[in-house]
């Protein structure tokens, strides 16, 4: 039997209520040379028994062990040319895998990378919000400083070669690291907007809050270790860095106001906000294009509001892990 062009490997823990969606949407795919290899990281809530449905061969790991080593495992049981990296809550679109492959074709030395759709498969306000934010932010440079594992082709040599994902790592990440990592050793990234998938985010405000703090708390641990704290990198996008210092800066200015009443810093805050919107305004642009004036309007505001409070927090939270590991190590882990 001849090997597939292109492997599609999902890692999936308890993804009962995603699963089901994510590999009815692959193998409705136009492309017909693959083949899917599920990992099931020791879930607990029947998932297996939906994944069993479908034609994919099917991993089990005896105990949770992370996205890493799901899709480690994923690449050892892979026989395609081609790996394709994606969640089990994403929906790849009738030509995704197609996209993929022809983007790829004969660069053994690139990693290629897609996005998600700009809007979501659940059309919540928070969830849509989250997902224009990915995509923009993902797709400004045709040269990215990441490519995520929610749309990630690679060669099947040069994976093995890399050593594929870190095991003993953050909790997220890992394909930041991956790809930083990969890069180092001379090989390339490059983004392909027309690589697509539609992310089931599922969140409500509680839900977008904690994502923001969780993942700034991680990314900042990650980029003071790794000396890129001011780098343009994909969500950790110098428009968002810019939001956050920006509130924070008028946060104080405030205060200030409010202790001495000096009437020019109520200028200096407005000043700072322009400045804020100036830098922002593409992603801007962005939400409008996706939903219209009205939603925003009232993405805007969360962006600039609660959404960087929150990033800031977590940022925060992750200069703190970071002092952590410097006091505990001597030096950054």
């Amino acid at each position: 039997m001849m090997s597939k062009s292109i492997s599609v490997i999902i890692p999936s823990h308890n993804g009962g209520q995603t699963i089901g969606k994510c590999l009815t949407a692959v193998f409705s795919s136009r492309h017909d040379d693959f083949e899917v290899i599920v990992v099931d990281d020791g879930s607990t809530d029947g998932s297996v028994d939906i994944i069993r449905q479908f034609p994919c061969k099917l991993v089990h790991l005896k105990k949770r062990s992370g996205a890493s080593k799901a899709r480690n495992t994923g690449a050892l049981h892979a026989e395609g040319k081609f790996l394709f990296f994606i969640d089990a809550d994403c929906i790849v679109q009738e030509n995704t895998l197609a996209v993929a492959e022809k983007s790829i074709g004969k660069r053994t030395d690139t990693v290629v990378g897609g996005t998600y759709t700009q809007l979501p498969y659940d059309d919540s306000f928070f969830s849509a919000f989250q997902s224009v934010f990915i995509n923009y932010s993902e797709t400004k440079k045709d040269e990215p400083d990441y490519v995520a594992t929610h749309a990630m082709v690679i060669d099947r040599e040069l994976f093995t070669k890399s050593g594929g994902f870190p095991e003993n790592f953050l909790p997220i990440l890992e394909d930041v690291e991956f790809s930083h990592r990969i890069q180092r050793t001379g090989y390339k990234l490059r983004m392909d907007p027309g690589i697509l998938v539609t992310h089931i985010f599922n969140f409500t405000f509680q839900r977008s809050i904690r994502n923001a703090i969780r993942k700034s708390k991680y990314w900042t641990a990650y980029s003071l270790t790794n000396k890129d704290i001011l780098a343009d990198s994909g969500t950790a996008s110098a428009e968002l860095k810019t939001s956050v210092v920006s509130l924070f800066l008028i946060g104080l200015l405030c205060i200030f106001f409010l202790v001495s009443g000096n009437p020019l810093l109520p200028l200096l805050m407005g000043a700072v906000f322009i400045l804020d919107v100036f830098v922002n305004r593409k992603f801007l642009s962005a939400l409008y294009s996706a939903k219209g004036f009205l939603f925003s309007i009232k993405a805007a505001a969360y962006y600039f509001s609660l959404y960087s409070l929150a990033v800031g927090t977590g940022a925060l939270a992750g200069i703190g892990e970071y002092l952590k590991s410097v006091d505990y190590k001597g030096a950054p882990a």
